[in-house]
């Protein structure tokens, strides 16, 4: 039971931290985001079972398409059958190199047709993971503004952002973004951990690094911040 990510997990993860998120920072823009990840969260089993489902009309007509694809090279061969008769090496070099040619033309064409159920899933992936790295980029730029200096006594500039934290209040709101980072990650394992594709796996390995490099840049301003407090 512990070697799966199980959605409800997840999604209780997210919406206690969604809650945890809206009572420190009521109507901030980083409770709208949280919001919008427990939305994800909680839309998460379906959007997998989505990815993994088979697509049965399509198979379906990729069989038919198949069938009828062969039935027609069968007829094509037919035609190019040749006379019975005496042996001529030129009419057997020409009709091997049609057989060649109409092998290799019906073997790709074939080998497409497999693959198109794998690639609408892919794109499903895909597109479910492009999400996900939409929403750590939103994250990261909420916690841009966050600097350090400002609570350094550093004098603001006419266009400087209106930050009101106090250390304690900066420090719980990067660590806030780092969660929600962490467990956008989460969701995009949990979105292909049925679905053995490469390059969704790749997606969403990208997408951990990412989310990997954002909270590190988070977690130095935290040490920055406690640095400055035990100063």
């Amino acid at each position: 039971m512990y070697r799966r990510l199980k959605a409800d997990g997840i999604s209780t993860t997210v919406e206690q931290l969604r809650l945890r998120i809206g009572e420190r920072f009521p109507n901030s823009g980083l409770s709208k985001v949280a919001a919008e990840l427990a939305d994800i969260a909680r839309g998460a089993e379906a959007r997998a079972g989505q990815i993994v489902r088979p697509i049965k009309w399509l198979r379906n007509t990729v069989f038919a398409g198949i069938a009828i694809l062969l039935i027609t090279c069968a007829f094509g061969l037919i035609k190019l059958r040749p006379h019975v008769g005496t042996f001529e090496l030129a009419q057997f070099v020409q009709l091997l190199e049609a057989a060649m040619n109409v092998t290799v033309l019906t073997g790709g064409a074939v080998f497409s047709l497999f693959t198109i159920e794998n690639r609408v899933r892919r794109a499903r992936a895909l597109k479910a993971a492009h999400e996900l790295r939409a929403l750590a980029h939103v994250i990261d730029m909420h916690q841009l503004t966050k600097d350090p200096d400002r609570i350094m006594g550093s004098k603001p500039t006419e266009h400087s952002p209106n930050v009101k934290l106090t250390p304690a209040g900066l420090i719980r709101y990067l660590n806030y973004c780092s969660e929600m980072l962490s467990l956008i990650g989460k969701l995009g394992a949990f979105y292909v951990q049925d679905f053995d594709d490469p390059v969704a796996l790749e997606a969403v390995t990208e997408l951990e690094d990412l989310t990997t490099g954002l909270s590190q840049k988070m977690w130095q301003k935290i040490m920055i911040v406690q640095q400055i407090r035990s100063d």
